[in-house]
């Protein structure tokens, strides 16, 4: 079948415009109705309008403005009846609104029923599946001041449905008619759902009001970017489901909702910040980052400063050379790790500071969950090893001071200083002086290097022999500790 031949035809222009219509009034409106969980109410009142089509029926015969009032009328006492029931009888919310919808379309459905026996012709299935091939210009000039209305109404209150919307409490203490908003929201509704009838009917009306909101969603943060989202998102799938039902000869109402679903599905998938692919990108690109620093933490305990060979890597890893050579790569291109030979490698001052951070992460987390959260330290360990790579700088020098800045993590191991500023270096001291090991040395590798030498936090010396290198009598033991090295351990002098 020509499509461009068939829209040609006054009825297939005046069901094009209508879509359209309908498809932007729904998107746009079902924003709110979205953000503020009222999904099954859109859905209760679109089965709660039978009643008032009926009731049409019997007075004004088939009348459009008439099945339009008896409609809004029809919704708006089930908005009432379930807005009633949910403050003032204790039942859950989402079963109220189960109770009041089906209470009301099964009196619809009794009624057409009722109509159908004398002989009069009144279809069922137009009004739940719509007819949108059988629009009539009555229709357009109703669906057209809906949406008209409805873009008016969000432009003029957008103020107070914003707030009622995200902070109703605080809406309230400002002077915004909190419940007003909401019944005016389930007025605005009414209208839409009644509009939309003859196009998709009011069963697939809940996806005209949710999908293209939802599809919104995923693909902005602000509520004016996902209040004009929403509203092309309708226009699209109004338009590409009714060519789509006309190509293939398929309902022309169901057509549109799927049309809307596949691009909720395409948008979940590829949505740039929320959409799933973007997601896993996220999530693999995480993993790759903490193994590359847990490699390199594990390169920064195992050198201390000095060249580590790519064997001792694999062995303690449990690598292939392929595996890291992958993780090493990105290491070397932020330079923090350098190639001293073909398979030996070096942190950076760079290196050596992010390693350094993130064991005072890990350190100071144990020693959080230990103090604060009452943990034992055998059970730590692994949720320590998680949180190391999330926690920022200033979340890290939040915990160090809330715990006093404690010198060792519950398995006794030296926590960090964040700084490699000294105030007093062990290179500084005299012969004859005396002093102590400062409990927080500039870097995880100073401790470990004086762990090696035998001394700990705390230990009291006293300088025997300055020069090339520094003697220091602790207790009595006598260490010597070269002059390098002594221009990088914090001290503290005893007087």
């Amino acid at each position: 079948m020509d499509l461009l031949q068939v829209l040609q035809e006054p009825w297939a222009l005046r069901a094009l415009i209508a879509s359209t219509m309908v498809g932007i009034t729904c998107g746009m409106l079902g924003a709110f109705i979205v953000l503020r969980n009222m999904s099954l109410i859109g859905d209760a009142l679109s089965h709660a309008i039978l009643p008032g089509v009926v009731v049409a029926f019997v007075i004004f015969g088939y009348n459009t403005m008439g099945f339009f009032f008896g409609s809004v009328i029809a919704g708006l006492l089930s908005a009432v009846a379930i807005t009633w029931i949910q403050h003032n009888i204790k039942t859950k919310n989402d079963a109220v609104i189960g109770i009041v919808f089906t209470a009301f379309f099964s009196i619809g459905v009794i009624g057409i029923s009722a109509i159908s026996r004398t002989g009069v012709h009144l279809d069922l299935k137009d009004f739940l599946f719509g007819n949108v091939l059988g629009v009539s210009n009555e229709d357009l000039v109703m669906t057209g001041s809906v949406m008209v209305m409805v873009i008016l109404s969000i432009g003029i209150f957008y103020r107070y449905l914003f707030a009622s919307t995200f902070q109703p409490t605080i809406a309230s203490t400002m002077g915004i008619p909190v419940k007003i908003m909401h019944y005016y929201l389930m007025l605005l509704l009414s209208f839409s759902v009644v509009a939309a009838m003859q196009t998709v009917g009011v069963i697939l009306v809940v996806a005209m009001l949710i999908t293209p909101a939802s599809t919104a969603l995923l693909l902005a943060k602000r509520l004016p970017k996902v209040l004009v989202l929403s509203g092309i998102i309708g226009f699209m799938s109004s338009i590409s489901g009714l060519a789509f039902s006309v190509f293939y000869e398929l309902p022309p109402g169901p057509s549109i909702a799927v049309t809307a679903t596949a691009i909720y599905l395409l948008t979940a998938f590829f949505a740039p910040e929320n959409g799933l692919l973007a997601k896993w990108f996220r999530r693999r690109q995480q993993e790759q980052k903490i193994k590359a620093e847990d490699l390199l933490k594990t390169i920064f305990k195992i050198s201390l400063g000095n060249v580590v060979d790519q064997t001792i890597l694999l062995e303690k890893l449990s690598l292939s050379a392929s595996k890291l050579k992958q993780l090493i790569q990105p290491l070397k291109q932020k330079q923090l790790i350098i190639n001293t030979g073909p398979t030996t490698y070096q942190l950076t001052d760079s290196g050596r500071k992010q390693a350094n951070d993130l064991v005072r992460a890990h350190r100071l987390w144990e020693s959080y969950l230990v103090s604060e959260m009452g943990m034992h330290a055998d059970d730590i360990h692994d949720e320590a090893e998680q949180y190391e790579h999330l926690l920022t700088s200033s979340q890290v020098d939040a915990v160090d001071k809330q715990l006093g800045y404690p010198a060792l993590d519950p398995h006794g191991s030296p926590i960090p200083s964040r700084g490699s500023s000294i105030k007093l270096s062990l290179n500084q001291l005299t012969v004859a002086d005396a002093g102590a090991i400062s409990q927080r040395q500039p870097g995880a590798e100073i401790t470990y290097k004086l762990w090696a030498l035998g001394l700990g936090p705390g230990d009291a010396f006293q300088i025997t022999e300055t020069g090339d290198h520094f003697m220091l009598k602790v207790k009595d033991q006598e260490i010597q500790i070269p002059a390098l090295l002594a221009q990088q351990i914090s001290v503290e002098k005893i007087n």
